[in-house]
């Protein structure tokens, strides 16, 4: 049930930064939009003038890799509190979080860097945002997990 439990939790943590991603987005007009951004670069579909793209292939190849990375790095924070990482509280969701978005912006970074043609954004801001985005799926990776395995129990410590 364990490997359910955090599957489901890594789902909910990967919509709950994508949306809060999309609604920054929507509101700064700046791209955040993980999905399109990586459907983009992985299906090598950047427009001539460096924009991303729109397509529904380009979408659902970008919302695939970034839930499966969501999942998988769910996975990881169980086993890291399998091995006596932190708990599954709060405080610890955010700073595994924090953690796996400085991971993720080394990881962004150099996919932009060997990329044959990468979109034209603003990349200082974008990977500062996914670290904050991280945390927040941290913190809801760990909320989510908890709830589904300690119901009775209380989690804000």
């Amino acid at each position: 049930m364990k490997l359910i439990y955090v599957i489901l939790a890594g789902l909910a943590g990967t919509a709950a930064m994508t949306t809060i991603l999309y609604l920054l987005s929507r509101v700064t007009s700046r791209v955040m939009q993980v999905p399109r951004l990586l459907g983009t670069m992985l299906l090598g579909r950047t427009h001539p003038d460096g924009g991303l793209s729109n397509a529904p292939a380009t979408l659902m190849v970008g919302t695939l890799a970034h839930y499966t990375v969501g999942v998988l790095y769910a996975i990881g924070y169980l086993a890291l509190w399998e091995s006596g990482v932190g708990t599954i509280t709060a405080s610890w969701g955010a700073l595994i979080g924090l953690a796996n978005g400085l991971f993720a912006m080394i990881i962004w970074y150099f996919f932009f860097m060997i990329h044959p043609k990468p979109p034209h954004i603003r990349l200082d801001r974008y990977l500062i945002e996914m670290v904050l985005g991280h945390i927040l799926f941290g913190f809801v990776v760990a909320f989510v997990y908890y709830h589904l395995t300690n119901p009775e129990y209380t989690f804000w410590q």
